[in-house]
This record gives C-alpha cells, sequence and structure tokens, in this order.
C-alpha cells in the first residue's frame, strides 16, 4: 500500500538519520549479545530466525529469510551447532531434508534482553493507543518494505 503523499526533503533527512541511529544502536546491542553468547552478530541473528521459526526449519529458509547465501548459512548451522544452540534433524515427513532445530535454553539468555523490553515499554508508554497504532502500521510497513527491496530483491 503506497500513498502520493510527499515528503520534504527536511522530513526525509530527519527520519533518515533516526533510521541511521536506531540501526546503529540495534547492530551494537546484538553485537553485545551476541558476544555474550559466544556468536557473531551474523550467527546470534541467524538463531533469532530459527527461534522464530514454527518448528525446525531448512538451511534454506534460513537462506531466504537472512539474505545470506546457502554456503554461508551452512558455516552459520555448523558454527551455532557446535556452540549447542541447534542441531540437525531429519524431516519426519521427507527424510532427506535435513532441519536446523533450536536446542537453545531461551530462560538462560532472557536476562540479556531485559534491558530492550523495558525500553520498548518505556516509549510506548508516552504514546496513545491511537498513536501506537499510527506507529505499527509505520513499523510493519518499514519491514514489508525493506524486506521487498533488501532481502527477497
Amino acid at each position: 500500500m503506497t500513498s502520493e503523499h510527499d515528503v520534504p526533503a527536511e522530513v526525509l533527512a530527519r527520519f533518515g538519520a533516526y533510521a541511521r541511529e536506531s540501526s546503529t544502536l540495534t547492530i551494537l546491542f546484538h553485537s553485545r549479545v551476541a558476544e555474550q553468547m559466544g556468536l557473531s552478530p551474523t550467527d546470534e541473528k541467524c538463531l533469532d530466525l530459527a527461534m522464530r521459526a514454527e518448528g525446525p526449519i531448512t538451511a534454506g529458509r534460513i537462506a531466504e529469510l537472512s539474505g545470506l547465501s546457502t554456503g554461508a548459512v551452512t558455516g552459520v548451522i555448523d558454527r551455532l551447532e557446535r556452540a549447542g544452540y541447534v542441531r540437525r534433524v531429519r524431516d519426519p515427513h521427507d527424510r532427506r531434508k535435513v532441519l536446523v532445530e533450536v536446542t537453545l535454553d531461551e530462560s538462560r539468555f532472557h536476562h540479556l534482553f531485559v534491558g530492550a523490553t523495558d525500553t520498548v515499554r518505556e516509549v510506548l508508554a508516552q504514546f496513545t493507543p491511537e498513536e501506537r497504532e499510527v506507529l505499527e502500521r509505520y513499523n510493519r510497513a518499514m519491514i514489508e518494505t525493506f524486506r521487498r527491496r533488501v532481502v527477497d530483491a
């Protein structure tokens, strides 16, 4: 869904600056989390993708979701498996397929994300439910557009 509303250059510049700062802080946060988990940031985010899947996931699907090559994902899975976060299992419906199953006990690293959850709660508390709907619409549109232009490209 797109609109024909013009975006003034100064608004675009301001929102671009917000996005860059937010992106930088997000990368720094996940780099810190990854380090505490003994992982690289890429490995930590691929683990996150696998954790958000509804059950075991194929390496190919991780590649699709992450935008990484299948060869790079194989290396990620190898490292995650060595660290004890995932294991490779046979697909019960097609024994030729291998799936990636998360073995991580999420509660083990829950403390690493408490600050992020508290931050989101603190910020959202500053907005009315109606304003949150607009924020949610903005975030969904950004995610969908980014996925289409970056990952799905």
